[in-house]
Parts: C-alpha cells; structure tokens; sequence
C-alpha cells in the first residue's frame, strides 16, 4: 500500500517557507521572525484543513453489486475420474468503490503539531 501524504513545501502554515533560507541553506530569518512570518501567511493564505473526512474505498462491486474485499467462484475439475469443487479467484469486471466517507474525521498525516507527548 502506498502513503497519502504530499510531497509539496509550504502546504500547511507552520512549514518553513522556502524563501526563508539563503544560500548553503543558512536561515536568514531567527526562529522568532519564521514563527512570526509563518503565521502572517496563515492568516493571509488558503490552508488545507488539518482533518480529513474521506478517503479511497478498499473494496470492489461485482456484477451482481455485491460489495467485497475479494471474490472467488466455484469451478469444478475433473481430475483422475473424480470431481473436485475449487474456488477460482475473480479479477474481472469488478469496480472500485470509490470514496468513503469516514464516521469520525482523522488527522492528515502531513499534520506537523504533536498531539501528545509520553
């Protein structure tokens, strides 16, 4: 499986701007004036929430909109004279389900502010 989150700088408001490092990657702003200039942007620029309410659904409908992670199909083989029953795994003409909507909002995984500390 794959993550969620987003490669992209300066997407939440207490990211480090890119511009705020000069050459060699020394600051040029004290940890003060960041903090400062990162809230300044916050209340000035569109932010992402930090809550997300959907996501990816996992499972498939098949032909008959039965909603499962899988599905298989009974075959039967003849092997030696005799009949054997086998389940056959089903890959085709299944559809994704979408987005979910979540029961209770989660937190993005990009959120950068520790919730709780041990």
């Amino acid at each position: 499986m794959g993550t969620s989150g987003s490669k992209g700088r300066g997407l939440w408001p207490f990211s480090a701007p890119a511009a705020a490092t000069g050459p060699g990657g020394s600051p040029e702003l004290s940890d003060a004036a960041r903090a400062q200039h990162a809230l300044a942007r916050a209340r000035g620029f569109r932010t992402a929430p930090p809550f997300v309410f959907t996501r990816r659904g996992s499972m498939y409908y098949d032909e008959d909109g039965d909603l499962a992670h899988e599905f298989y199909e009974e075959t039967i083989v003849t092997k030696n004279g005799r009949k054997r029953a086998k389940l056959r795994r089903v890959q085709k003409n299944l559809i994704p389900q979408g987005i979910v909507r979540l029961d209770h909002p989660r937190l993005h995984v990009d959120f950068p502010v520790i919730i709780c500390e041990m």
